[in-house]
């Protein structure tokens, strides 16, 4: 019973350790954000008409944001992609914002499994909140 549990601790471990250290490659996550409001599995597309002026607003917001730094991109370039970890496991959530005309498109979605339990959604609702668009 005792080498059970050791196993299934090294395999949690290795788990913990893969999700942490598995790099962020920019290239596939630091693209542009294509159509409109959406919500799926796992992540949910927001799109806010006539605030491409307030992108850097959305990025003081965003990176205040605890477990969050930015993987590409900048307000400059009009595009921005953010990692939030979670607390726990330290799982990755990517967000990618960009401004598209006069609009700003955000984009959030999970990397690993099948769902994130609404976290994306529940953090991109704090995030709009508190730029007055929610």
């Amino acid at each position: 019973m005792i080498k059970v549990l050791w196993v299934v601790l090294a395999v949690l471990a290795l788990f913990a350790a893969f999700v942490r250290l598995a790099p962020s490659d920019p290239a596939r996550w630091h693209v542009a954000v294509e159509g409109g409001d959406a919500d799926f599995t796992g992540g949910l597309r927001r799109v806010l008409p006539g605030r491409a002026g307030d992108l850097a607003r959305l990025d003081a917001i965003i990176r205040a944001t605890p477990r969050t730094h930015v993987l590409a991109g900048s307000v400059a370039e009009g595009r921005i992609t953010y990692v939030t970890r979670s607390r726990l496991w330290w799982f990755p959530d990517f967000t990618t914002a960009e401004a598209r005309g006069t609009d700003i498109a955000i984009w959030s979605r999970l990397r690993f499994g099948g769902s994130d339990l609404g976290v994306n959604a529940a953090r991109l609702t704090r995030w709009l909140d508190a730029l007055g668009q929610g």
